[in-house]
């Protein structure tokens, strides 16, 4: 006679879970489905402003609102997807913020092309992305990279984080003489609200995630914007509509300028920005979540890279800027996320956004903020993990980590590192620790800060 099953006993996984767990190694990573999918969604909250961002700044190009709306998020889906079935890493992208900014305001705007040529431009930057990818090019820049400065980017990433989250709750605001101050937290005056909430949030995420809540990053999250519900931060405007045409954008190449100076400087500046940016998000993301070797290389890494370069191809082809991997990732990480899953979970809900843009866009900015801050924290621990015996190891490690929020670019912070690295490896006499790889980032950095 059978043995009944015992009562409150764990239910047997279905062939579809154990499909999952088998191709996503959900189990071995130490995670579990339900897991990664908080994971997913803490991960898609955080990052969710891009549809609203996005279309308003590509706007300012001229490019059709509506359009750029559903090409953010199909943008998204799919590059998202493909890194989390391929790469298989919790990491998710979008159309990158700055890149944007370098698409509408220099490009088109400074150097006068028009969006059409701009998105010319994308696409070919993407194109040489996947050819540096699939010669292992890219790979081989990435693991010359010294591990104190991978260190410092993982630090350096999270200082990032760290400013845009302060500046987009309010806490820290502009100041002509000192370049930023202190917000107002009067919780006598509304206006101050969204950041004292920020800080509230902040706490509460870290607290929770102390006690090991499940899904700490999001319930922290979800319960300082309810708060801002009565306060008026977060606007009803319906919870469902129809996506508009992507037609206007779709495939609208226009390469007549191709062969100008100007126009291939565009190309091999988004091409650099979008090789450091992504390999700053790789090496933080990973970092944090565990997943680089005892050397700090990256498993899978060629399977990322070609992830990264296909989606700047197919997002420049339905008519978005460059589409790269999110630092906001690191959210989900830091809500246990540690497998493709993930990814494909942020996939479907960009997918879903297309339909639900009214639910998207009342996220408010405070809340993905305290999240933001508090992965900040987590990240910057990779500074205590450094070499501090060595100065010609540290030194620059704390110009590349510093660098990135002061200059507002993690590109920007990866170059500096590297130039100063070298330079102080030269004069102290270690030539040989400077590696042949490195030498040459140095000095294409160089020349770019030089003449760009």
């Amino acid at each position: 006679m059978a043995k009944a099953k015992k009562s409150g006993s764990k239910p047997e996984a279905t062939a579809f879970e154990r499909w999952l767990d088998s191709y996503f190694a959900i189990g071995e990573s130490g995670s579990s489905i339900r897991t990664e999918i908080i994971a997913g969604f803490t991960t898609f909250l955080t990052m969710a402003y891009i549809i609203v961002v996005n279309p308003l700044i590509l706007a300012k190009a001229g490019m059709p609102q509506g359009s750029v709306f559903v090409a953010t998020c199909l943008a998204a889906a799919v590059a998202t997807a493909v890194m989390g079935l391929y790469a298989k890493y919790p990491i998710a992208l979008a159309p990158g913020m700055g890149l944007n900014a370098f698409f509408a305001f220099t490009i088109v705007l400074t150097y006068k092309y028009t969006w059409q040529q701009a998105l010319w431009a994308v696409f070919l930057s993407g194109v040489l992305f996947f050819i540096v990818s699939v010669l292992r090019i890219r790979e081989y820049i990435i693991d010359a990279i010294p591990m104190n400065l991978k260190l410092a980017i993982s630090a350096g990433v999270g200082l990032f984080l760290a400013i845009i989250a302060l500046e987009n709750s309010g806490i820290v605001v502009a100041h002509p003489a000192t370049l930023v101050t202190l917000g107002k937290l009067d919780p006598r005056l509304l206006a101050s609200w969204p950041a004292i909430l920020c800080i509230f949030g902040f706490i509460l995420i870290a607290a929770l995630n102390y006690r090991k809540i499940p899904g700490a990053t999001l319930l922290g999250m979800l319960i300082v914007a309810l708060i801002g519900i009565p306060l008026g931060f977060a606007k009803f405007t319906g919870v469902v509509s129809l996506p508009p045409s992507i037609s206007p954008t779709l495939f609208a190449f226009d390469w007549s300028r191709t062969f100008e100076l100007t126009f291939i400087v565009v190309v091999l500046t988004l091409f650099l920005i979008d090789v450091f940016d992504n390999a700053g998000t790789l090496i933080g993301v990973t970092h944090r979540s565990g997943l680089l070797d005892k050397n700090g290389k990256l498993p899978r890494m060629r399977q990322a890279l070609i992830s990264d370069s296909f989606a700047a191809m197919f997002g420049s082809a339905i008519g978005t800027s460059t589409t790269t991997s999110y630092i906001e990732s690191s959210s989900g990480v830091a809500a246990g996320g540690r497998t493709g899953f993930t990814a494909v979970v942020v996939a479907i809900l960009f997918l879903l956004a297309l339909f639900f843009a009214p639910l998207a866009s009342m996220i408010p900015a405070y809340a993905s903020a305290a999240a933001l801050l508090y992965v900040a924290a987590i990240m910057m621990r990779g500074l205590a993990e450094m070499n501090w015996d060595d100065i010609t190891e540290y030194a620059p490690a704390i110009v590349c980590a510093v660098a990135m929020p002061l200059t507002y670019s993690i590109a920007t912070g990866i170059g500096l590192g590297f130039i100063t690295y070298v330079l102080i490896k030269l004069l102290a006499g270690k030539p040989s620790e400077a590696s042949p790889a490195i030498m040459a980032l140095a000095v294409l950095f160089a020349a770019k800060f030089a003449f760009t």
